[in-house]
């Protein structure tokens, strides 16, 4: 039986910069947590250590790993921690020497020797890590963790993966390709968000799934809203200036507004010439990624590193396209976008420690194409060959962040993956679908074998392109 993959797992809210080495590594602390409280051990524990290996090791500074796994042991929610509260909570901890373990008990801590960076690679995954706990009985209790991308986090042994295969059996359009999901869109005469829709419903309620979606869609605006209106250098180290702020201002000139929505609406009264909507888009894209760069809370879409296409190309659609729209095509849009997120990870990766930049920011761009195009009036066969459109000149590009940050290229490469999406879902939009000549689930084929095919040091390692070509002395 299938995965079951909801629009809540596509789309996470958490905290930047990197779902797979920031927000993953949390969500498992926080399952280890969980285990040792299961397993009635948690009262026990006397000290703590925890292995980093292969990308997670090799790029976890740049990427606030230890910082997250920290802050994940503390007891810490990505989704609802305040933002303003990490610098403190990681500071006592780093002067204290303890950890305030599960936000229950003090437990012995020190960042420098308890989080462990090991060069090797586990042979299950490239983002492993391993929790260790010295117990008061003297034994030890260690569990292994593999964080996989988007912020999903499995073990070896794939116990979750048995229970969301129980829930898949509740979905009454099970999906596993792109080409499952057109013949349920023809047989019901339904558009994708409605086989979507009808896929949720079985798993929670109608007002649970309206709420959510836009809770998602208030997260995003809010993310570009901060990086609009946040001006400085980046943290990290590569002095990295913002440049949402900069543009943003030269675009919206003096208008007035107090809070995200009213600023919407201002900006639907912008001139958008050509230029003017290129530099919008970017501007959008940027902002949400120097956010994520900065520890902001984001949306995880299908990444973190890719997590200003979508909002991007949705905000594109509000304040350029459809000046009447609202609630009802946001849920439809992200609906759109997260199915086929979930048919890339299910047919590919959504990692770029396995598959490159192609499975970030190429994923991400075709599912913005999608949703796009769907909101434009394409039909399914339309919509797939968006998403097919976009992955297809995202194909091969190469995971190779400088100083191991989420900074250069990927702020860079959302601005490139949104405008990619547009101009996929127009080009699909004047496309017979029956002269189509490479199906979407061929290309998400050829994205795993181009994932399998490409050298190790071009995946989020920062052995290789950028990463080794500029260096920190350069920036």
């Amino acid at each position: 039986m299938e995965e079951c993959i909801s629009v809540f797992d596509m789309l996470k809210i958490g905290i930047g910069p990197s779902s797979s080495h920031t927000l993953g590594p949390w969500r498992a602390a926080e399952r280890f947590l969980e285990e040792l409280r299961t397993n009635n051990k948690f009262e026990l524990v006397d000290y703590i250590k925890v292995d980093l290996y292969g990308s997670l090791s090799l790029t976890g500074k740049g990427h606030a790993t230890d910082l997250a796994i920290m802050l994940g042991l503390s007891g810490q929610d990505p989704e609802y921690i305040p933002v303003e509260n990490i610098d403190k909570i990681i500071k006592e901890i780093k002067e204290k020497k303890y950890i305030h373990f599960g936000n229950e008990i003090i437990v012995p801590f020190f960042p420098e020797e308890d989080i462990i960076f090991n060069k090797n690679f586990l042979p299950f995954h490239a983002n492993g890590l391993t929790f260790t706990a010295s117990l008061l009985d003297t034994t030890e209790y260690n569990s292994t963790f593999y964080s996989i991308g988007g912020g999903f986090v499995v073990k070896e042994e794939r116990d979750n993966a048995k229970k969301k295969i129980q829930i898949k059996c509740a979905f009454p359009f099970p999906i596993q390709n792109a080409n499952e999901l057109l013949n349920y869109t023809i047989q019901k005469n339904k558009s994708i968000s409605e086989i979507v829709f009808e896929n949720e419903k079985s798993m929670r309620p109608e007002a649970e799934i309206h709420h959510e979606l836009m809770r998602i869609w208030n997260t995003m605006l809010e993310c570009m809203y901060m990086g609009c209106h946040s001006e400085g250098i980046l943290p990290g180290g590569l002095n990295v200036h913002r440049r949402a702020f900069d543009m943003h201002q030269h675009l919206i000139g003096l208008s007035n507004y107090d809070s995200p929505q009213t600023w919407l609406e201002q900006i639907r009264l912008t001139e958008v010439k050509f230029r003017q909507i290129l530099k919008w888009v970017s501007c959008f894209a940027l902002a949400v990624n120097e956010v994520n760069a900065a520890l902001g809370r984001v949306v995880t879409a299908p990444t973190n590193g890719s997590a200003g296409v979508i909002p991007a190309v949705l905000m594109y659609y509000l304040v350029i396209e459809n000046h009447n729209a609202g609630e009802k095509e946001i849920k439809q849009f992200l609906m759109v976008a997260s199915e086929i997120g979930s048919i890339f990870k299910k047919g590919s990766t959504i990692s770029a420690a396995m598959g490159g930049c192609q499975a970030e920011i190429g994923v991400s761009s075709a599912m913005a194409a999608a949703a796009l195009c769907e909101l434009m009036g394409g039909t399914p066969a339309q919509v797939l060959m968006a998403a097919e459109i976009a992955m297809e000149h995202h194909l091969g590009l190469t995971c190779d962040p400088v100083g191991g940050l989420v900074q250069i290229p990927c702020i860079e490469r959302n601005t490139m993956g949104a405008i990619k999406a547009i101009n996929a879902a127009e080009l699909a939009l004047e496309t017979d679908p029956k002269n189509a000549k490479v199906p979407l689930d061929k290309v998400i084929d050829t994205m795993w074998q181009t994932a399998k095919d490409m050298n190790n040091k071009y995946k989020e390692t920062s052995e290789g392109g950028l990463a080794i070509a500029v260096n920190m002395a350069d920036c």
